[in-house]
């Protein structure tokens, strides 16, 4: 280990201990929300054991990055807004053009299938505040904030952005939602790289789950809805070709528009 290493927080092996973290208190959290949803409901039970799990887990790692560095602040300085439409538009179009489509591939148990269809039913205001407000702000300020942060004062910014997305995905511990933290994590994290605004990565994270949120509220979530394969869903294979194609041409586009901005930053 190098002694750059040293004085930057985290490095490899410190990103793996900060995953490990919040997987650990995920676990130790879990009697909390089931003790908590025999009195309140189901969705407002979640949020507060949520709240509880990565609350912790971003206060112990945010402890142990002050102790190491003398870091105590985060950079949410927006420099040029006129990025703003193209990260939104561009984490739609990852979602549905690319990440959707592969994570449709990965065959999914009938057990799953009913776990995804409850929560498919959650539209409260409880849902609302954990996946669009607190998830967001929680989990970049541990990825972003600090892992990526720290990763890209030790290493390459393809390493550092590979590791980070790599770890997001891992700690959501299935295999559908890895596909999602690993594409979803590169787009933000080569965000973060280029503008170093934590802003823009709770923006895209924000984005992403605020469409997974509406389509909770506008799609009928049941068991048989998790049957249907993608082409069923588009209504035929033609659909799918062009949904996809149309998605993945808007992300390209926005990607585009993104560099162009970055290059006019000195």
């Amino acid at each position: 280990m190098t002694d750059l290493e040293n004085k930057h927080y985290p490095n490899v092996r410190q990103s793996f201990g900060i995953t490990g973290i919040m997987i650990l208190a995920s676990i130790l959290f879990t009697p909390l929300n089931i003790i908590l949803s025999k009195f309140i409901d189901g969705e407002t039970s979640q949020f507060i054991y949520y709240l509880f799990a990565i609350g912790i887990t971003f206060w112990i790692v945010y402890s142990i990055r002050k102790r190491k560095t003398n870091s105590v602040t985060f950079n949410f300085k927006i420099d040029n807004k006129r990025i703003i439409p193209f990260v939104i538009i561009g984490a739609i179009a990852l979602l549905l053009g690319i990440i959707s489509p592969i994570s449709a591939l990965i065959p999914m148990p009938e057990l799953i299938k009913k776990e995804f269809a409850s929560l498919g039913n959650q539209t409260g205001l409880s849902s609302f505040l954990l996946m669009v407000i607190t998830a967001p702000i929680l989990e970049e300020l541990i990825f972003r904030g600090i892992m990526l942060d720290g990763l890209l004062k030790n290493y390459s910014p393809v390493k550092s952005i590979l590791i980070s997305s790599l770890l997001f995905g891992l700690v959501h511990l299935n295999p559908w939602q890895f596909v999602a933290g690993l594409f979803l994590g590169a787009f933000i994290g080569w965000i973060y790289y280029k503008t170093k605004s934590l802003s823009f990565a709770i923006i895209i994270h924000a984005t992403v789950n605020s469409t997974g949120y509406l389509t909770r509220c506008f799609y009928d979530f049941d068991y048989s809805s998790m049957n249907k394969t993608l082409v069923e869903s588009y209504g035929g294979i033609l659909n799918l070709v062009f949904a996809i194609a149309g998605f993945i041409s808007i992300f390209a586009i926005s990607t585009y528009y993104l560099k162009k901005e970055f290059k006019k930053i000195i």
